[in-house]
């Protein structure tokens, strides 16, 4: 009995051996996909001006003199799928000068071009244009997506995402393009009342510290999820409509007051209602009980 209670011993243990090293085995093949799939250092996903697709744009980093590989990939905004038959074209300008052109419009099968490499031929920062003129080989009007590429030592310089011309990513992706009346109603609130102010630049400059430290996940998680998407555009709602109170501050007084007013209103809408009506309804199931 003992000789037999061994035997068992010795060929649960020697199984056990064996299955650490099968688990050992598995996880490096796992690990194989991670180290042959390119990482890139930086990405930027921005909608075309009219609405119709999302370009995402992905590249390492980026240094003057170096062949820099360029990953351009074409979104459909209603599937969040790749779009596949693009006709596009590409321009790279540099201190307002086109440093390069595509000689005519490339057709895409796949709606990622993988192929593209460029040399800078300096620090700085490049505007690269992506011109749209054709889907599932149907010409459409032509629409343009702009990227702001930083190059080298520029890189390191201090940039801020928040000045007049940048775009609110949570609702952009929400709404699905920057020309959308609401992203478009946050843009002039924040230049013609808030910016011209120094308590609203100061607000500002607090806020978005905060904003872009999440705002960029966010904007990603609505384009992997339409429903997601659409939950975040409904409580956008009563934030836009209790901003639009904004739009008659001028002063630096009216812009305090109401500044204050708005915050306070969203405090009670987004945290105190909720809160409330938690309680209530706690209340309600524990007195049935």
């Amino acid at each position: 009995m003992r000789g037999k209670f061994l035997r068992l011993k010795i060929s649960i243990i020697f199984i056990c051996y064996n299955n650490t090293k099968i688990m050992k085995f598995l996880l490096v093949l796992l690990l194989i996909p991670l180290f042959t799939i390119p990482a890139f250092a930086e990405s930027q996903t921005l909608t075309t001006d009219q609405g119709t697709l999302e370009v995402k744009l992905s590249y390492e980093d980026i240094n003057p003199n170096e062949l820099t590989r360029i990953v351009i990939e074409f979104i459909n905004p209603m599937t969040q799928k790749t779009q596949v038959h693009v006709d596009y074209k590409i321009m790279i300008i540099e201190s307002g000068e086109v440093i390069f052109k595509t000689p005519s419009l490339i057709h895409t099968s796949e709606g990622i071009i993988n192929g593209f490499k460029f040399e800078f031929p300096q620090d700085g920062t490049y505007n690269m244009k992506i011109g749209i003129e054709g889907i599932l080989f149907t010409p459409i009007t032509a629409e343009t997506v702009s990227f702001d590429i930083i190059v080298g030592e520029a890189s390191a310089q201090p940039i801020n995402p928040y000045e007049e011309g940048g775009g609110c990513l949570i609702a952009t992706a929400a709404y699905g393009s920057e020309m959308a009346p609401q992203v478009q109603l946050l843009r002039e609130i924040r230049d013609n009342q808030l910016m011209n102010t120094e308590s609203g630049t100061s607000f500002m400059n607090t806020f978005n510290d905060i904003y872009y430290t999440f705002s960029p996940t966010i904007a990603d998680m609505q384009r992997e999820s339409p429903m997601f998407k659409e939950a975040v555009k409904l409580g956008l709602t009563p934030l836009l409509s209790s901003l639009s109170l904004m739009e008659n501050a001028e002063s630096e007084s009216e812009v305090l007051g109401l500044g204050l007013s708005v915050i306070a209103l969203n405090l009670g809408m987004y945290i105190a209602a909720p809160a409330l009506i938690g309680i209530k309804v706690h209340q309600q199931i524990k007195s049935r009980k």
